[in-house]
């Protein structure tokens, strides 16, 4: 196709290709436009949104950053930008966008879910209250809330509150996504594994690939040395998530117990690659090289282990004493 040399005519040919979802093809078309009219507002939009559409959050973020600074009470864009920084984990300046667009628009609700998300992963846990706050103001019986709230809990060591958040969640939907595995969490980290079992169960009748139950499940498999069947769920795990570093470590201990060091390396390495602070892969790791005879790769491994879970003592410890037991 010869693409005419027509702003206008670019923009109506590409927007018919969205609409097709057709984004690979239509984003040439936009970039076109764009080099015939450089900064036109209506096609740096449209193509932010075609890069957004397709999860391509590096290209549509600087697109929508710019025209967040010349549009900064559009909603849609607010939204966007703080979506695309989410998108690329970086959670703080996602919040900043997120805020933003709540100012403009209160009362949308997904955006206000995806706000206190990006303050849970930032760990930023009185802002996540202050959401949850705003969330129940408009919604009282919110599952995604009290999920949301649960999981600040967990992370600020206050279980019992996490348990009747997620307990609340349950009440209010039992079938809305991670509440029996966030259920089921709680209770694998009390040792409780007959009712994480059954939580983690529960989620995976609803959805069969949610990641947590089938690489928790693989956890409690390796315990009653069902290795086959823990292998296969931490498998299931990955390829609902394949940058889930927990059920990589998953499968490297279970190959290790199966007798196949060789292939549990490449999982663990993986895992340290996402995580280098990762102990218990490291060490894992010095026992896959251990077996496979390679002593001098494997002390390394272990002593990585080792000076990292003295770090992360020290860090907890301190942490500790610094929060006592303060709130979210």
């Amino acid at each position: 196709m010869i693409a005419p040399d027509s702003v206008e005519i670019l923009n109506n040919l590409a927007i018919a290709l969205a609409k097709q979802n057709k984004l690979d093809e239509a984003i040439p078309l936009y970039r076109r436009a764009l080099v015939l009219r450089p900064g036109d507002l209506p096609t740096t939009r449209n193509l932010a949104i075609a890069y957004f559409k397709r999860q391509d959050f590096v290209h549509s973020l600087p697109l929508l950053n710019a025209l967040s600074h010349k549009a900064p009470s559009d909603f849609q864009v607010a939204s966007l930008t703080g979506l695309s920084y989410f998108g690329l984990d970086r959670y703080p300046e996602a919040a900043k966008y997120l805020e933003r667009a709540n100012r403009l628009q209160p009362a949308d609700l997904p955006t206000l879910y995806v706000l206190g998300q990006a303050y849970l992963r930032a760990e930023n846990y009185p802002a996540v209250s202050d959401v949850f706050a705003r969330i129940m103001a408009l919604n009282p019986g919110s599952p995604e809330a009290h999920v949301m709230m649960g999981a600040a809990y967990d992370k600020t060591f206050q279980q019992q509150k996490a348990l009747q958040e997620y307990l609340a969640a349950a009440k209010a939907d039992p079938n809305f996504p991670g509440v029996h595995s966030g259920l089921g969490l709680l209770y694998w980290k009390q040792d409780q594994l007959d009712l994480a079992q059954s939580e983690f169960r529960k989620e995976l009748d609803r959805f069969p690939s949610d990641p947590v139950s089938n690489c928790l499940l693989g956890e409690i498999s390796i315990r009653e040395n069902k290795l086959e069947g823990a292998r296969e769920l931490f498998r299931k795990a990955l390829t609902a998530n394949p940058r889930y570093k927990e059920a990589l470590f998953g499968l490297g201990k279970a190959e290790i117990k199966l007798g196949h060091p060789a292939d549990a390396v490449s999982p663990l390495r993986q895992a340290i690659q996402l995580d280098p602070q990762y102990a218990e892969a490291h060490y894992q790791l010095g026992n896959a090289l251990s077996l496979l005879g390679r002593t001098a790769e494997a002390h390394k491994e272990r002593a990585i282990s080792a000076s990292i879970q003295a770090q992360q003592r020290e860090n907890y410890a301190r942490k500790l004493r610094q929060n006592g037991s303060r709130e979210p």
